[in-house]
């Protein structure tokens, strides 16, 4: 059996590199988002295991990898360009993800009392509905995800929550 996986490893990451390169460029160009994104994800996530199988195969030559600067210098490059993405920018302007979720952050960034007309309610009464739906501090000024993680909820909680109010 180990054998069977050693032949495959190699090749599995190949075909599994192309379907992440196809659906990585999709996602990025925002083509198919639908479909692309739980691909991308998900067989991402297989790549793991032949890339692992890959490297344990052939783990004496790749050792040899590790002495060189070449190598040192494309993890350094690489590992820089990936904290572009995490450090913080210090601008909030956009959250990150879809079209979608900015539209829930920026709704949920206002208090009941200014958001209740966009759903045809009462301040009152949609307070009344978030309590209900579980958000214990909510009140009629506070932001409404402030109220959300005042309650130990988080946007998405949130959402589902006014989803279909003053429906």
């Amino acid at each position: 059996m180990p054998s069977l996986l050693q032949r495959y490893a190699t090749p599995l990451i190949t075909g599994l590199f192309i379907i992440s390169l196809v659906s990585g460029v999709a996602l990025f160009v925002h083509v198919g988002t639908g479909a692309f994104r739980g691909m991308h994800e998900w067989l991402s996530m297989v790549l793991i295991v032949p890339f692992v199988l890959h490297l344990w195969r052939n783990w004496k030559p790749m050792k040899l990898y590790f002495k060189k600067p070449a190598f040192a210098v494309a993890v350094g490059v690489s590992l820089l360009a990936a904290l572009v993405f995490v450090i913080p920018t210090g601008s909030t302007s956009r959250p990150d993800g879809p079209p979608q979720f900015a539209l829930v952050h920026t709704i949920t960034g206002n208090s009941a009392d200014q958001i209740a007309p966009l759903f045809g309610v009462s301040t009152d009464k949609l307070v009344e509905l978030l309590k209900a739906a579980g958000f214990t501090a909510a009140n009629t000024s506070d932001p409404l995800n402030t109220i959300a993680q005042k309650s130990g909820k988080d946007d998405f909680a949130l959402a589902s929550a006014l989803n279909g109010v003053g429906k």
